[in-house]
């Protein structure tokens, strides 16, 4: 498992991240712990989380995902072998929004205490602040570089056009730019991001970390029938990808999966990890045996004909 560099921060992973959207959501501390653990144990180093996850249960309030990693971080001192990357901008109560200075200098310290850590490796714009100038969001990026508390920064949720422009910023003021994208991007979704931020992230060097990378479950084959979606607290979600082209999808999968006694969800995820220019998809796992699905793919190689067969399947 060979690592790969976010954008050209000189911070390597390798290709695969956990999403920390589960932790304090659909899993409890304690499995959380062990899932952790697991997946450092099988070779893997990259964490995905944000301040916001997950605001949405009812009961919380934000900040749970970046407290149970930070609590196990503190744990199982594990610290220096993981890469973590959390994001900041979206709402997290009254006047705790957007890419400000004074606001992103409030929530870096709260994310910081939460994950019990000096320092954030890669941290994110969750989405594009239109109300603060790029320069000003930037230049507060650079100054946490600077002090030590941030290694590197990215982008999540920005169209083209922003992030190529929020790139020009950087080149024009001598501030640190945004190593890395964070796009929704799968077998299923893939003209958003093909179209204008694949070739733009390729010109410019810029790591890709994909999230929704299993159609929020639906390319683990799971949800084969409308009768299927009453499963998982997720299973609404799926009921958009299943079209034609969807169990078109999913045939493919199961076939390719076959013929490498493999999962569909290795196999999507295999597919995202050989698409140039990405670094690592995200995904998630709430039991040991759909993070071993996730290890797996990152140890899957498919060959022309198999990348052929699942290109032909999810054209758009």
């Amino acid at each position: 498992m060979e690592k790969r560099e976010l954008g050209k921060s000189g911070i390597k992973v390798n290709p695969l991240a956990f999403g920390g959207n589960v932790f304090g959501w659909t899993i409890d501390e304690k499995t959380s712990f062990a899932l952790l653990d697991a997946f450092v144990d099988g070779g893997l180093d990259f964490i995905d989380t944000a301040d916001v996850y997950s605001a949405w249960v009812p009961g919380n309030k934000g900040g749970e995902s970046e407290t149970i990693i930070g609590d196990w971080l503190k744990k199982s001192g594990k610290r220096d072998k993981v890469i973590i990357a959390t994001k900041v901008g979206k709402p997290m109560g009254e006047g705790k929004k957007g890419l400000s200075k004074a606001y992103i200098t409030q929530a870096v310290e709260a994310s910081l205490k939460r994950l019990q850590t000096d320092y954030i490796d890669l941290y994110q714009s969750h989405d594009d602040d239109k109300d603060t100038p790029l320069a000003e969001t930037l230049a507060t990026y650079t100054d946490l570089i600077k002090q030590g508390k941030v290694r590197a920064i990215g982008a999540s949720n920005y169209g083209a056009a922003r992030l190529k422009e929020a790139i020009q910023v950087s080149e024009d003021n001598g501030f640190a730019r945004y190593e890395s994208l964070q796009p929704e991007y799968n077998l299923y979704d893939r003209e958003g991001y093909e179209k204008e931020l694949e070739p733009l992230c390729i010109e410019k060097g810029i790591g890709v970390i994909t999230y929704f990378s299993l159609a929020s479950g639906f390319l683990t084959g799971k949800y084969r029938s409308e009768n299927d979606l009453s499963q998982s607290q997720r299973g609404q979600g799926v009921k958009k990808y299943l079209t034609p082209r969807g169990l078109g999808i999913l045939k493919a999968l199961d076939e390719v999966a076959k013929n490498h006694n493999s999962t569909p969800a290795s196999v999507a995820l295999a597919w995202v990890i050989a698409r140039p220019g990405i670094t690592a998809p995200i995904a998630s796992a709430t039991s040991d045996k759909q993070l071993q699905s996730l290890i797996a793919a990152t140890r899957l190689t498919l060959n022309a004909d198999d990348i052929a067969l699942l290109n032909e399947a999810s054209k758009y």
